[in-house]
């Protein structure tokens, strides 16, 4: 297991852009290693910068049609829903760069949860083609963090955080749409690279615990179970988010692309 790799940015829009320079850069590398990027977006305010950033400024440098959407946690709504991250992503990325609904792979949140999750990892194996119990690897799975050490939809005391073999489980939140849909926790540790995005000081207490604090559990700290098993962790930061982290970890470490 690799150490995680901090790129700590001044604000939000820096890190932005600077996320969306990375994610062109890995999806040039996996079109040309392996004829195709697969990436899993997340939901939440930052991505919405980098949704911004990538179609205004990186709609030309990969060739989209060879990119594949896929979606780490929904809610459970209807695609056309406010909360639903699919829309987010729709309004701010896939229509702007207008990605052919072939190539955007969505989570139903609209259908009975239990149903949607088999539906959705029998989806992954088939796209790619990876039966079980085999794991498939994602190019770049994106996450968020939540000032309660969730990420994705694995929250504290939930039984999917002690999930071993599924690809995608229903779950529960504690507010919002309680009811969710969530990519496991060993799904997202076999992807090539794992990249959290995390933005603002009421994120500072959540990112100390989950990167320096030892003693944290991770059943009351779920973003501490995403450990890739040979991949990369990248961490984008603004300034606020990193604020809790010792001086040694607060300079940016990284292997420059």
């Amino acid at each position: 297991m690799a150490a995680a790799e901090l790129r700590i940015l001044e604000h939000g829009e820096e890190l932005a852009r600077e996320a969306a320079e990375f994610v062109a850069w890995i999806g040039e590398q996996a079109i040309t290693s392996r004829g195709a990027f697969r990436i899993a977006l997340s939901g939440g305010s930052t991505p919405k910068a980098l949704h911004a950033q990538l179609a205004a400024n990186h709609a030309t440098r990969l060739d989209w049609s060879q990119v594949c959407f896929f979606f780490s946690d929904e809610r459970c709504v209807a695609p056309d829903h406010t909360d639903s991250n699919f829309r987010m992503a729709n309004e701010t990325l896939l229509v702007p760069l207008k990605i052919a609904t072939s190539k955007i792979f969505r989570l139903h949140g609209e259908e009975d949860p239990a149903q949607a999750a088999r539906q959705y990892e029998e989806t992954i194996r088939a796209e790619f083609a990876t039966a079980a119990p085999a794991w498939p690897r994602f190019d770049l799975i994106l996450l968020g963090l939540g000032d309660d050490g969730h990420t994705a939809s694995l929250f504290a005391g939930t039984p999917a955080l002690h999930q071993q073999q599924r690809l995608v489980v229903p779950t529960q939140a504690p507010q919002g749409p309680k009811q969710r849909l969530t990519f496991t926790a060993p799904l997202i540790n076999q992807a090539h690279t794992v990249a959290f995005l995390v933005s603002g000081a009421d994120k500072a207490s959540a990112v100390r615990t989950v990167l320096e604090d030892r003693a944290a559990n991770p059943k009351t700290i779920p973003a501490k179970l995403i450990t890739p098993a040979s991949g990369r962790l990248v961490w984008f930061m603004d300034r606020a988010a990193a604020a809790g982290l010792t001086m040694e970890q607060q300079r940016v470490v990284s292997n420059e692309e």
